[in-house]
C-alpha cells in the first residue's frame, strides 16, 4: 500500500521517537508517559548573498574581415610562364595540395640529378587578430642541363618578405621579394663547333627587386571599399641593360543602395628603361563603372581610357573601351552565363617579360599591347557538389602584341617582334575541376588561341592550344599523391641562313618547334609528426622537346627530399 505524502511527515516523527517510547517504558522512570514537545520541522531554506557586480560587456577585438574573392577562370592573354620555360626541373606548375602543416611553418631540401638543389624555407607567425608577418625563401639550381653540361645549368633564388597589421579601420601591409636568376644561351648550334663555348660568354643574370605598400579597409559591409597600393619595381641584366618602375594601384567601390554601386579601378606606371638608350614610358589607365543587380540580372556598365606613351607601329597613344559585362543566374549558385564588351591598354615591362623568356637578346624595343575591342560570352557553373565548369570565348583586336623570334644576328637569342597591324585574337578558354573535401582534385584546363596576322609570317612562339591534365590524392594526411600532364601544341620559330641564290642571301627560315607532352608524379609521405619525405619525377617521358626553338630541355629527372615541420 501506498500512502500519501501529506502522511508521511508524522509517521517519519513517530518512529524517530519509538525508541525513546520503549526506553522509558522498560527504565519506568516515566511511567509510560510522552511528555508533550514541539517539534519545528524547516522544508525549504533560502541563502541570500549579495548581488554582485557582473560586466557582461567583454573587451572584443575584432578579427580582420575576411572577403571572399571571386575566382578567375579566364586570363586576358595567353602568357607563356616562366615555369613553363624548363619544366624539367620544376615544380608541378598546378599548385600541390600540401599535407596538413602541424605549425605552419616549414623546411624543405631536395637533390637529384642534372646536379639539381631545391631549398625552401616558409617562416611565418602564428594566427593572430593583430598582425601577420613572414619570409619565404626559394632556390632551385642545377648545375648541368641537356646540352654541353654546364653551359646548360641554370639557378632561381627568390626572397620575399611580408607583413600586415590589422589595428584600426584598415588594414596596412608592405611585401618586398628580391630574386636573382642565372641562364646560359645554350641554344648554339653544336654541329658547326668543334668545342662549346665557355660558359662564361653564355652567362645571362638577372636580379629584381619589388616593394609594395598598401593599405584596404577591413569591414566587409562598409559602403565605401577600396583597395589601394604603391609599389616600385627594379630589374636589371648582364648586359647594363635597367628598368626602374614606379606603380600604383586603385580597386575601389561605393555602394549606392541595396541593388547598386559605383565602381572605380585604376592603375599607374612610370618607368625608366636604360639600354642603348634611355628611354621614358608613362602609363595610366582608369576604368570606372556603375553596377546594378536586378534580382538575377547583374549589369555593369563602364568605360575604359587608358594611355600610353609607347609610339611603334603608329598605334595610338591614348584609347577609349567599353566596359560593359552583363551576367544572369540562370540557376542560383549553379549556372550562371554572362556576356560583355571590353579592351584595354596592357602593361608590358622587361621585368615580366624575362620571365617568359629569358634568353632576349639585348637592347629591346617593348611595348605596351593595347587589346581591343573585345567581345567575350562564357557561363560559369557547378552542376553537382565539389563540381565546378566554366568557358568563355573572347575575340579581340591587338596592336602591338609582342612574339618571340630568333634573332638574325644571334639564333641563340631572342627579339621580341610585333605585327604591323593589329592582330586578330580568338581564345576559347574551358576548365573542370572536382574537389572532393580536400581529399581528391581533379581538373582539367584547356585554352586555344587562334592568331591571324598581317605582316608576320607566323605567331611565333605563341603556341595555339594549352592543356593541362591534373589530380591529387591526401591519404588520411599521411600520404599526399599528385600527377599533372600538360601539353603544348607547335608554334614557330626562325632559323637563318647564309646561302647566296642568284646572288641574294636567304634570310629567314620559318621552323616549327616541338609539339609538347609532359607528364609529371609525385609523392609526399609523413613519416614522423613533423618531418616527411617527398619525391618528384619530372618529365617523365623523357622527352627533350624544344619549346623554345634551339633550346631543348631535361630529360627525365628526379628530385628526393624532406620537409621539416615545426
Amino acid at each position: 500500500m501506498t500512502l500519501p505524502s501529506s502522511k508521511l511527515l508524522p509517521l517519519a516523527v513517530l518512529l524517530a521517537a519509538a525508541p525513546t517510547l520503549a526506553w522509558a517504558q522498560k527504565t519506568g522512570k516515566t511511567g509510560g508517559k510522552i511528555e508533550d514537545a514541539e517539534i519545528e520541522i524547516v522544508k525549504e531554506r533560502v541563502n541570500q548573498l549579495p548581488e554582485a557586480t557582473r560586466n557582461f560587456e567583454k573587451i572584443k577585438i575584432d578579427p580582420p574581415a575576411k572577403t571572399t574573392s571571386p575566382v578567375s577562370y579566364t586570363y586576358p592573354d595567353f602568357r607563356l610562364p616562366a615555369d613553363r620555360l624548363n619544366p624539367s626541373i620544376r615544380v608541378l606548375s598546378i599548385q600541390q595540395e600540401e599535407l596538413a602543416p602541424q605549425t605552419g611553418n616549414y623546411l624543405k631540401g631536395a637533390i637529384g640529378n642534372y646536379g639539381t638543389l631545391y631549398a625552401k624555407a616558409y617562416l611565418h607567425n602564428t594566427r593572430s587578430e593583430t598582425a601577420s608577418y613572414g619570409l619565404d625563401f626559394s632556390h632551385l639550381s642545377s648545375s648541368s642541363g641537356p646540352v654541353d653540361k654546364k653551359n646548360s645549368g641554370s639557378s632561381q633564388t627568390s626572397l620575399g618578405l611580408s607583413g600586415e597589421t590589422y589595428n584600426g579601420p584598415m588594414t596596412l601591409g608592405a611585401k618586398l621579394d628580391l630574386g636573382r636568376e642565372r641562364y646560359n644561351f645554350y641554344g648554339y648550334n653544336r654541329e658547326t663547333r668543334r668545342l662549346p663555348p665557355p660558359t662564361d660568354s653564355l652567362k645571362q643574370v638577372f636580379s629584381r627587386a619589388a616593394v609594395k605598400l598598401y593599405a584596404r579597409n577591413q569591414a566587409a559591409d562598409a559602403p565605401f571599399q577600396y583597395d589601394f597600393g604603391v609599389g616600385f619595381n627594379y630589374w636589371k641584366d648582364n648586359y647594363k641593360a635597367s628598368e626602374s618602375n614606379f606603380n600604383a594601384s586603385l580597386r575601389s567601390g561605393y555602394t549606392l543602395g541595396e541593388n547598386s554601386r559605383v565602381a572605380v579601378n585604376g592603375d599607374l606606371s612610370l618607368i625608366s628603361y636604360k639600354d642603348s638608350l634611355k628611354v621614358s614610358r608613362p602609363y595610366v589607365q582608369v576604368t570606372p563603372a556603375y553596377e546594378l543587380t536586378l534580382d538575377r540580372l547583374a549589369l555593369s556598365v563602364g568605360a575604359t581610357l587608358g594611355y600610353t606613351g609607347d609610339t611603334i607601329r603608329r598605334a595610338p597613344q591614348f584609347n577609349v573601351y567599353p566596359a560593359i559585362r552583363v551576367g544572369y543566374t540562370v540557376s542560383e549558385d549553379k549556372f550562371v552565363v554572362f556576356a560583355g564588351l571590353g579592351g584595354g591598354v596592357q602593361r608590358v615591362t622587361m621585368y615580366d617579360l624575362t620571365t617568359e623568356n629569358p634568353w632576349l637578346a639585348p637592347n629591346q624595343q617593348v611595348a605596351d599591347t593595347r587589346r581591343g575591342p573585345t567581345v567575350y560570352v562564357g557561363f560559369n557553373s557547378t552542376p553537382a557538389r565539389a563540381l565546378s565548369v566554366n568557358a568563355k570565348v573572347t575575340l579581340s583586336n591587338d596592336r602591338n602584341l609582342y612574339f618571340y623570334n630568333n634573332s638574325p644576328r644571334d639564333s641563340t637569342k631572342f627579339n621580341l617582334v610585333y605585327d604591323g597591324k593589329a592582330t586578330q585574337l580568338i581564345n576559347v578558354h574551358g576548365e573542370v575541376l572536382y574537389n572532393a573535401a580536400e581529399q581528391v582534385r581533379l581538373g582539367f584546363k584547356a585554352d586555344y588561341n587562334g592568331y591571324k596576322t598581317r605582316t608576320l609570317a607566323e605567331a611565333f612562339h605563341r603556341p595555339a592550344l594549352q592543356t593541362t591534365l591534373f589530380g591529387n590524392y591526401n591519404m588520411y594526411d599521411k600520404l599526399l599523391l599528385g600527377a599533372e600532364l600538360y601539353t603544348y601544341s607547335s608554334s614557330y620559330g626562325s632559323g637563318y641562313s647564309r646561302r647566296l641564290v642568284d646572288g641574294k642571301q636567304v634570310g629567314q627560315i620559318v621552323r616549327p618547334t616541338d609539339t609538347v607532352v609532359d607528364l609529371n608524379l609525385r609523392a609526399d609521405y609523413r613519416i614522423m609528426e613533423n618531418l616527411s619525405i617527398f619525391a618528384l619525377g619530372n618529365n617523365l617521358l623523357g622527352r627533350k622537346y624544344e619549346r623554345f626553338l634551339n633550346y631543348p630541355v631535361k630529360g627525365f629527372n628526379l628530385l628526393a627530399g624532406v620537409t621539416y615541420d615545426f
